[in-house]
C-alpha cells in the first residue's frame, strides 16, 4: 500500500539507494526537502549536479578535486619527496586536520581483497610505482588497520623495497582517550610492539596539540592552573 504521492515515493527510493540511508532516514530527508524554501532546494540540485560533472582525479596524486591538480599537488611548498599512500580522499582529509603533515599523497580508491574480488589492478597501484620512478626519498603506507589494510601495506612494501625508496608504516594501537579493557588483543599487542620510548618534547607538543585542538589551556592539562 502506497502511503504517499508518486513522487514523494521516488524521492524517498532514491534518497534511500544512498549509503548508510534507511528507510526512516530516506523519508525523513525527503520531507526536509520539500519542506525547504525552493530556491534551496535548487541550490541543493544544482550542486550535486556540477560536483558530478566537473569533480574528477587529481593528475597527480589521484585524489578527487575540480581541478588538473588539487590543492596540495599544486602547493609549491608541500615536501613532493614525501608521499603517504592512503585509501580514500577522506583518509587524506583527515591527516589534513591535524595540519602537521607536510608531504603529498597518494589516493589508492580502495584497498586489495581477494574476498570481495579487488586486485591490485583495480587500486591506484600502478599509477603510485610511476610517480617513484621521479625524486622520490619516503613512502609512507597510511592503509586502514584492517585486514584489507594490512594485505594492500603488505603488497605495496613487496614492490616498493626493490627501488630502494624507503617505506614506512604508521603506527597503529591505543586510541587518544581509548579505555585498554575496550580494545580487541589485536590492537593492544600493536600497541606493545611499537612501543617507543618518551621523548619529553614530543609528548609536551603532542598534548599541546590535543588540548588546543579542544579549547583548553595546556597549563590545565598539567594541573598548573
Amino acid at each position: 500500500m502506497d502511503y504517499y504521492s508518486s513522487q514523494i515515493s521516488k524521492l524517498i527510493e532514491e534518497l534511500s539507494r544512498l549509503p548508510g540511508i534507511g528507510a526512516k532516514s530516506a523519508q525523513r530527508l525527503a520531507f526536509h526537502i520539500i519542506n525547504m524554501p525552493k530556491e534551496q532546494v535548487q541550490s541543493l540540485a544544482g550542486s550535486m549536479t556540477e560536483a558530478r560533472e566537473n569533480v574528477r582525479y587529481c593528475k597527480q596524486c589521484h585524489t578527487l578535486t575540480d581541478q588538473e591538480l588539487c590543492p596540495i599537488c599544486s602547493n609549491s611548498n608541500r615536501d613532493a619527496k614525501t608521499i603517504m599512500v592512503v585509501e580514500t580522499t577522506r583518509d587524506l582529509a583527515a591527516y589534513e586536520k591535524t595540519g602537521k603533515y607536510q608531504g603529498v599523497y597518494h589516493v589508492l580508491h580502495g584497498a586489495i581483497s581477494p574476498m570481495l574480488g579487488i586486485g591490485p589492478g583495480d587500486i591506484k597501484l600502478k599509477e603510485l610505482m610511476e610517480r617513484l620512478q621521479g625524486d622520490v626519498d619516503e613512502v609512507i603506507i597510511a592503509t586502514n588497520s584492517s585486514l584489507e589494510g594490512e594485505t594492500t601495506a603488505m603488497y605495496i612494501s613487496k614492490l616498493i623495497k626493490p627501488t630502494g625508496i624507503k617505506v614506512s608504516r604508521i603506527a597503529s594501537g591505543v586510541p587518544v582517550g581509548g579505555d585498554l579493557e575496550y580494545i580487541d588483543e589485536v590492537t593492544l599487542l600493536r600497541a606493545l610492539e611499537g612501543r617507543t620510548e618518551i621523548d619529553e618534547k614530543k609528548e609536551s607538543d603532542i598534548d599541546r596539540y590535543c588540548a588546543e585542538s579542544r579549547g583548553i589551556s595546556v597549563d590545565r592539562v598539567y594541573g598548573f592552573k
